[in-house]
């Protein structure tokens, strides 16, 4: 036996010519990973369990063990999985790469649980990053307060002298201070854009803009070097690889970030799997020129689609919804594109083959969604994938359409125990059937592929499983499950985080299942999660994470 270092320093025990392996290859010698209780799911979606895993040169799976007398005689490696459950590695299927890292380089409000607290978290802040010219930060949350009203620029006052910046947890909506608003020279009468809304107080602008209208600041903010990407990247990656996540689907990504992932690609440091969809036609168009590009680094990056906005948040009243909010009459939310625009911006993305992905939160947003694939599906042909992000909110009479056309609903199961009190608020008791109606969408026939949304969630996958078959939160509320109709079944929640996020992404050849021919991307966890407690599988431990066979993070011991 031969203890050995691996690139990031953990040490780890390897048996036979492991020390090959150091430093760790790009590409793996034929071996074995025994000794572990081995999930995955086949092409069908059935469970398959194994207590082997061979690996060969490619890094991809040759075969699935069950008897010893399977395991061949030469082998360049073993691996001892010491009894973990070795699962596939997970894949998010809708995240922020950069946002999670920039979150975790900068002010993080998302723990905050009173205008007070977050008041002193950005003094704080401001104090110890006294040389930074503006205050940048994001994770506040005014329904979580328990504040009634949103925050304003004078709930700012007297915390720094230099501009601050921030925005709301679900990304559509920012809060200013009074100098920042100088900065941005806005007249007391400025108008709300299209698709966006400066909200007043006494008919000058309060500090909070929402969806488009956070552009009147943004556009003055500094924009962070390539060095922050490449830092933001960084961090983010050891985020998510501690997390068992293993491949993420990338929604809205910049030239800036797409750079940022091919410098890490070029120099060897990319080690989790991107699927890349451009932040609207400009970045497609400037990326991936006149089609989608080639899988890169040995299938770690693909500019595959584009994603548009088609509406807001519930949180800011910006999700777009067919009758006004229960709690503020006379508001329905706003539709950032019009008819016409989605449609054309859908045609102009699939005429070069890129794949769309339309993010519709309320209703009427996920109405025009679906109404949108309808029109255009038939003007091409192959196999599109349609898909609409986040499908929060679907008026039940347009739940069987989800089948239609192959769309598929990309979801994020922790968004229903974060949201659940403010979507009462916000939609009534009577318009809750369709709210979050996971299986309502399977049972239509449609597809789900499950995700977190980070960084407006956390990226722990484990809390999402959770989530999926219990509809309750981290307390266990509400007991049974908040419209308990709508749970997944622990095989359709860890569908949704495998196969079923892959296929999302047209990598279900490649990941999301161990199935030969697959790269051998897995995790080693403490609990099995189709037999554990939901408490357990909340609390997972991820010990360690290979992509493409081989250890890209080790857990301290």
């Amino acid at each position: 036996m031969t203890l050995l270092k691996s690139n990031f320093g953990f040490n780890r025990k390897l048996i036979g010519a492991a020390a090959l392996l150091c430093p760790i290859s790009p590409v793996m010698a034929d071996g074995l990973i025994e000794n572990i209780n081995g999930i995955t799911l086949d092409q069908d979606g059935e469970i398959i369990r194994f207590n082997g895993l061979l690996i060969n040169h490619e890094g991809k799976v040759s075969k699935l063990i069950t008897q010893k007398k399977q395991i061949p005689k030469q082998l360049d490696f073993r691996y001892d999985g010491q009894g973990q459950t070795l699962l596939p590695g997970l894949i998010d299927a809708h995240g922020h790469v950069s946002g999670l890292g920039f979150q975790a380089l900068t002010l993080d409000l998302s723990q905050t649980n009173s205008l007070e607290e977050a008041k002193a978290a950005i003094k704080a802040y401001a104090e110890k990053f006294s040389g930074r010219r503006w205050i940048i930060g994001r994770g506040w949350n005014h329904e979580k307060w328990g504040l009634g009203r949103f925050p304003n620029a004078a709930d700012l006052e007297g915390i720094s002298d230099r501009p601050i910046w921030l925005e709301r947890v679900d990304g559509h909506a920012s809060w200013a201070n009074s100098i920042a608003m100088e900065i941005a020279d806005l007249a007391d009468d400025v108008k709300s854009p299209v698709g966006g809304r400066i909200e007043k107080i006494e008919g000058k602008p309060s500090g909070i803009f929402v969806d488009t209208a956070a552009q009147l600041i943004q556009k003055h903010v500094p924009k962070p070097s390539a060095k922050d990407y490449d830092l933001a990247l960084a961090k983010a990656q050891e985020i998510l690889l501690s997390h068992g996540i293993t491949a993420m689907a990338d929604m809205g990504t910049t030239l800036d970030e797409w750079q940022s992932y091919r410098r890490a690609g070029d120099l060897g440091r990319l080690n989790i799997r991107i699927f890349s969809y451009a932040g609207g036609i400009e970045n497609m168009t400037i990326i991936g020129g006149p089609a989608p590009t080639p899988w890169l680094y040995d299938g770690k990056l693909k500019m595959l689609g584009v994603k548009f906005y088609l509406d807001g948040a519930l949180g800011s009243r910006g999700a777009w919804l067919k009758e006004d909010y229960h709690d503020a009459s006379g508001q329905r939310g706003l539709p950032i594109l019009s008819f016409a625009e989605l449609r054309n911006k859908m045609v102009r993305a699939s005429m070069d083959g890129f794949q769309t992905a339309v993010h519709a939160i309320g209703d009427a947003a996920n109405a025009e969604a679906i109404s949108s694939i309808a029109d255009i599906s038939d003007i091409f042909d192959g196999d599109r994938r349609w898909r609409i992000e986040h499908a929060q909110i679907i008026d039940p009479t347009d739940l069987p359409r989800l089948a239609n056309h192959g769309i598929i609903s990309s979801m994020q199961p922790v968004h229903q125990t974060s949201d659940r009190v403010m979507a009462e608020a916000r939609l009534g008791p009577n318009r809750l059937a369709g709210a979050y109606a996971w299986q309502s969408i399977v049972k239509a026939g449609g597809r789900l592929a499950l995700g977190s949304d980070t960084p407006v969630e956390s990226s722990n996958p484990f809390a999402g499983l959770a989530v999926s078959i219990t509809r309750e939160d981290s307390k266990g509320q509400p007991f049974g499950g908040w419209i308990a109709s709508e749970k997944l079944t622990r095989e359709q929640a860890f569908a949704g985080f495998t196969t079923g996020a892959a296929y999302a992404s047209f990598a279900e050849k490649n990941v999301g299942s161990l199935t030969p021919g697959h790269y051998a991307d897995f995790i080693l966890v403490n609990v099995d999660p189709l037999l554990s407690s939901t408490q357990d599988l909340r609390n997972t431990i991820v010990s360690e994470t290979w992509v493409a066979g081989k250890p890209v993070f080790v857990k301290d011991q």
